[in-house]
């Protein structure tokens, strides 16, 4: 394992050595060329003419930015000739977006126009080239550092996007969520970092998303299909986390920060550095955070839900005139307790196992209230090398995302032995993504690629085993092509995907581990050795498919625009829908697969409408997605109506059906004065099973895990210009509304109904200046559940773990987070490195 992991770090330093090397030599030979790559301006307010000081100047394709001086002025070295959009932004402006031909170009001034309207994001996720999301015909959303900034009380990255119109997150404790677009999660939805794509064994309920939050500044969402541009398992959507953009040259920037939540006892601290001198960039953050068991006022602390995390990253790269190259490093460690929600039946009390054969005892408090991981916990640990390139050439631009990464997880599940892993996989992936994008024809705005990835998981030196080892290999060509006719964009694509899966045979002795655990048996005689079962057959399996993509964007005026798009997914089941057979301690479900699923396909159609005038956006979106092949858990009931055990855990097995998905999101922005803003959406999906021909009963027809009816407000003021040496202002009342969800799959005991809830939340911050403007602090206060409200979500699995039976007029399950305040601080610092260069 450290072999691979080591070699492939070499592999990708060698190659990004001797590739930075050649073009470092080629530059030097092309002083002129060189010189001639510059982009300067002046950025000015548009009403008075005045420079606009701070505004930050970037051009997203190239990964390359600068910010205005007391002068307005900017200056963009080693930029290549091509065209490019010009992003221009600054609080209180709108912000500025237009393409460039830096071929032609050498000085480009700005006017930005004040506004208090949010608008002009630029995404570059599932799109050739960076794209404004109102121009996009695929539905989008993006949100940046400010945004995050704000969200101090997420115990996790996906927890601070999860309010979002659209989206939400399956939730095993506070440290652990999945996100879900449009009703559809797990293997249906990919998570990029930086574009390369994250394999830690997703389909696992418990699995969480294996990223440092201090180290993620953007993110970018996919709202529907998006197997186009990153094949199976993107036929929900995709979230791109984004790590933090070069520094402008000349400039070695960085900051400490810290985060204290009330609830938890959360610390979490994180370091950050980078540096840009002559196109050579580097970066680096370090983190570390803990907290313990949370509470609510029905449970008190609800035993093991606290976690130990502990990140660490660098990036080196070039930016030259020829495009950039970044190599990626991180790490990420998490210990993260298991709860179980067992209770004593006469206290209530929490209990925990003691023994192997499953006597219990209570917690004490000293123990709830404690930071220490108990026995029995998972460990997952991800080793991550990719890099990212965008070469020019031939008049277009050739982008190769490459990368390796190790998913090391174990969940240790014997309270008597605390080191023999219950689980132990170890995830082995290559992902590759290369495209070139280029403009033909009378420009046509044109991508051709081909990504896929390599993975191998190993199963051994465990007692459990819920899916086999195996080897899955991926490949996907396609192409993006994209038109503007005067109002009117256009954009189409295609693709076909296959993906292989190899699947070992396994053979388990049921006793002849340490300890008498089960382990698994490598001898020669399998089905005549004593004691010895089969646990997996030999598994060979090929799944192939076309997807695609139609849209169009009509802006009626530069205030209205309407947008619809057509699409077909591809997803190809995952292994553990294939062959799952064992335990899966962390999410106390024994899986069942089925090796004769077919693939599922999508159908999505989505319609849009934005408005945005000076004091009031607005949008309506809507989708229709219909699928053919859903593949679903479902618990397994005996004659009498209880649940099928196994091996100590209920069981569930997959199954097949065809199903509809729908719904829609509504914003209203309004802003009735300059600094304040009253924000108001609305989520609405349904999920309905439509069997496989039949009637459905009722008990079957909708879907599991569909997030019900999502309205939030929020009344905010934003003060930028501030009060003295107190800047960038900001403090908000919101309010989300969670409806009950009655529409749920309750045959077979799968779910149950939720009562709808009410939150309360609140926060405030700003920064402290220096005499030249520059924060010398950051505070971000933040309380969420405010009215301490007993809830429990439908999107919580800790909702069904706790004891078989609850007695009479007691809840069953867990309930979520009580109220929680968070206080957070950062403290940047940074110098000049001298004269930069030009």
């Amino acid at each position: 394992m450290k072999l691979k992991l080591i070699s492939s770090l070499l592999l990708l330093v060698i190659g990004f050595s001797a590739f930075a090397n050649a073009h470092t030599i080629t530059t030097k030979n092309a002083a002129v060329e060189e010189a001639a790559g510059t982009l300067t301006g002046t950025v000015t307010d548009k009403a008075d003419g005045k420079p606009v000081i701070g505004a930050t100047v970037s051009i997203p394709d190239l990964h390359t930015g600068a910010i205005t001086d007391a002068n307005g002025k900017y200056v963009l070295n080693h930029v290549p000739r091509g065209v490019y959009l010009l992003q221009v932004s600054y609080l209180g402006y709108a912000t500025f977006n237009q393409k460039v031909d830096l071929s032609k170009t050498s000085v480009f001034d700005v006017k930005l126009q004040a506004s208090s309207l949010e608008a002009g994001e630029v995404v570059v996720t599932g799109v050739s080239k960076a794209t404004e999301i109102k121009r996009s015909p695929v539905p989008m959303i993006a949100v940046g550092k400010a945004y995050l900034e704000q969200r101090a009380a997420s115990g996790n990255i996906i927890d601070q996007i999860a309010t979002l119109p659209g989206v939400s997150a399956v939730t095993t404790g506070p440290n652990v969520s999945k996100p879900f677009i449009h009703g559809l999660g797990y293997n249906r939805v990919i998570t990029l970092q930086d574009g390369i794509r994250q394999e830690g064994q997703q389909w696992g309920d418990e699995h969480g998303i294996e990223v440092d939050q201090n180290s993620i500044d953007r993110v970018e969402i996919i709202k529907g299909p998006a197997s186009l541009t990153y094949g199976s398992d993107a036929i929900g959507g995709v979230v791109n986390l984004i790590t933090p953009a070069p520094v402008p040259e000349g400039k070695i920037l960085g900051s400490v920060q810290g985060i204290y939540g009330t609830n938890q006892g959360l610390l979490n601290g994180s370091f950050r550095l980078q540096g840009n001198q002559n196109g050579l960039v580097w970066g680096t953050v370090v983190s570390a955070k803990e907290a313990k068991n949370y509470q609510n006022q029905q449970d008190g602390r609800v035993y093991a839900t606290g976690y130990q995390e502990k990140d660490a990253r660098v990036m080196v790269g070039l930016n030259k005139s020829w495009g950039y190259s970044y190599l990626h490093a991180s790490v990420f460690d998490d210990k993260q307790d298991i709860p179980d929600g067992s209770r004593d039946s006469l206290t209530r009390k929490f209990t925990k196992q003691i023994t192997e054969d499953g006597a219990t005892a209570i917690v004490p408090e000293s123990e709830l209230n404690s930071y220490r991981i108990p026995t029995l916990h998972q460990r997952v640990q991800l080793y991550r090398i990719y890099n990212n390139s965008n070469f020019i050439l031939g008049g277009g631009n050739l982008l190769v995302n490459l990368g390796y990464q190790l998913s090391h997880r174990r969940e240790y599940t014997h309270p008597e032995y605390g080191d023999v892993p219950g689980l132990n996989l170890h995830l082995h992936t290559y992902t590759y993504d290369v495209k070139y994008n280029f403009n033909i024809g009378d420009d046509y705005e044109t991508t051709f690629g081909v990504n896929g990835q390599y993975g191998k998981n190993t199963i051994d030196g465990a007692t459990d085993f819920p899916i086999p080892a195996y080897h899955q290999f991926d490949i996907g060509p396609f192409f993006v092509i994209k038109k503007s006719f005067g109002k009117l964009d256009l954009s189409a694509g295609a693709r076909f995907d296959s993906r292989s899966f190899t699947g070992d045979a396994a053979y388990v002795d049921t006793i002849g581990g340490p300890h008498g655990f089960p382990q698994l048996y490598k001898g020669p005689n399998p089905t005549t050795t004593p004691n010895v079962t089969s646990q997996f057959d030999a598994l060979s399996k090929t799944f192939t498919g076309f997807s695609g993509s139609f849209g169009a964007t009509y802006n009626v005026s530069d205030q209205f625009l309407v947008k619809a798009n057509l699409a077909r997914g591809f997803r190809a089941p995952s292994i553990a829908e294939l062959s799952a057979n064992g335990p899966d301690p962390g999410s106390q479900i024994y899986h069942v697969g089925d090796k004769n699923f077919k693939p599922e396909f999508s159908f999505q159609q989505d319609i849009g409408a934005f408005l945005t005038l000076p004091n009031i956006s607005a949008s309506v979106e809507l989708f229709n997605n219909e699928i053919s092949n859903y593949i679903f858990q479902q618990q397994e009931l005996n004659p009498d109506g209880s649940p099928v055990i196994t091996q100590g855990y209920n069981t569930f097995t997959y199954v097949q059906s065809k199903a509809r998905i729908y719904g829609g999101e509504v914003n209203v922005d309004l802003h009735p004065l300059p600094w304040l803003h009253f924000e108001n959406s609305l989520s609405l999906t349904y999920g309905e099973n439509k069997g496989n021909g039949g009637p459905v009963a009722d008990s079957l027809k909708y879907l599991p895990f569909i997030p019900p009816l999502h309205t939030h407000s929020e009344l905010r003021g934003a003060f930028n210009g501030g009060f003295g040496d107190f800047k960038n202002l900001y403090v908000f009342v919101g309010f989300d509304h969670y409806s009950a969800q009655n529409r749920f799959f309750s045959a077979y005991g799968t779910e149950t109904a939720t009562a709808g809830y009410n939150l309360l939340s609140a926060g405030f911050g700003g920064n402290i200046v220096n005499k030249s403007g520059q924060p010398v602090l950051k505070l971000f206060i933040e309380g969420t559940n405010l009215a301490n409200i007993n809830y429990q979500s439908n999107m919580s699995r800790l909702k069904y773990f706790g004891n078989p039976t609850a007695p009479d007029g007691i809840n069953h399950g867990i309930f979520n987070m009580g109220r929680n305040i968070s206080f957070k601080v950062v403290v940047p610092f940074g110098f000049n490195t001298g004269k930069k260069s030009s």
